[in-house]
């Protein structure tokens, strides 16, 4: 069975005057989706949130943490969680690095880490496949 990374970085940016600034929003967005793409190259599942709620922002009046909080539950039904090289820079990540470490699901910081894991776990399962 495939195993299921979460992806964890930087999602909002903001302006000097508070305002979303949304080409820098847009930028990691494309960051995490690219880190995305390189855990379905590895031949696991990529569960990238950016991607899933970028266009929902400001939407409907409703609260980031409506987000943060659908975001916790997809850390919940994840095998493991790839943090973002820049995911210090995140509120979001940082709880989601913390609900995964309380969940005892392995968490990555780098790419290497993930490979490393990955060949263990084919391994495991005898076959051979990641």
């Amino acid at each position: 069975m495939k195993k299921v990374i979460y992806v964890a970085g930087p999602f909002r940016a903001v302006n000097r005057d508070g305002s979303p600034d949304m080409f820098r929003v847009q930028q990691n967005v494309m960051r995490a989706m690219a880190l995305g793409l390189e855990v379905w190259k590895r031949g696991a599942v990529a569960l990238v949130p950016h991607g899933n709620t970028w266009c929902y922002t400001g939407a409907a009046g409703l609260p980031d943490e409506v987000w943060l909080d659908g975001d916790l539950e997809l850390v919940r039904r994840s095998d493991a969680v790839l943090l973002a090289e820049d995911w210090a820079r995140s509120r979001g990540a940082y709880q989601e690095q913390a609900l995964a470490h309380t969940l005892n699901l392995p968490v990555f910081y780098t790419l290497q880490q993930l490979d490393d894991w990955l060949r263990d776990k084919s391994a495991d399962d005898g076959t051979g496949v990641r």
